[in-house]
């Protein structure tokens, strides 16, 4: 699957179970070297595919949810991820975009395969994704309730960007917090995110050089 040639671009965010700022990203120790606040990092990361083809098969339009469980400090692995697709996508949009968010294709996805044990498996949902000025959010009727906003800023633009390295989009990245509310519940797991760390940013996305 890393052979197909893939490209997409569109939008995301997260809303991990950190106080702001997220430790396991911004620390005075390497990334992901940092102990989460909790001591465990629950993060679900939501994309939307604004234009993108899999070989042929075009992803215009699309969503997609990845969860992600650390049982401790994220470098040392252990990981349990779960995807969901929007159940919009054929059967090829399906595996196009299972292979993408997976890492299985190649891509920034792949850069978290090293610390995943446990594959919770794929998912077809109804995701409906929001972008309103700067508020981000997503839903998935009885699973996730998930928004972020941008933290508070004296920039006239009214947001923080930093280029923090994150696999997602490691050169543009917005800092933002999670709404009251935001709760994800599947696979015997109950999260609250609500106030915590969260980030938003465009994505381009390729598995070519």
């Amino acid at each position: 699957m890393a052979d197909v040639p893939w490209q997409l671009s569109g939008d995301y965010f997260e809303n991990c179970s950190c106080d702001i700022v997220c430790p396991c990203l911004v620390s005075a120790a390497s990334p992901l070297t940092s102990r989460p606040t909790e001591g465990f990092c629950n993060v679900p990361l939501i994309f939307h595919v604004e234009s993108g083809r899999y070989g042929e098969i075009a992803l215009d339009g699309l969503n997609v949810l990845v969860i992600l469980h650390a049982p401790g400090v994220m470098a040392d692995g252990d990981w349990s991820v779960a995807a969901y697709i929007d159940q919009r996508a054929d059967d090829r949009q399906t595996e196009a975009l299972a292979a993408i968010f997976t890492g299985a294709a190649g891509g920034p996805m792949a850069a978290f395969a090293p610390l995943i044990s446990k594959n919770l498996g794929v998912r077809k949902v109804p995701i409906t994704f929001r972008i309103d000025g700067k508020t981000r959010s997503a839903e998935i009727p009885g699973i996730l309730h998930m928004s972020v906003d941008p933290l508070p800023t004296m920039h006239p633009s009214g947001e923080m960007w930093a280029n923090i390295g994150h696999p997602v989009s490691p050169d543009k990245m917005v800092m933002a917090v999670g709404a009251a509310g935001n709760t994800f519940s599947d696979h015997g797991m109950h999260w609250d995110n609500s106030g915590r760390n969260g980030l938003y940013a465009p994505i381009r996305w390729s598995n070519q050089t």
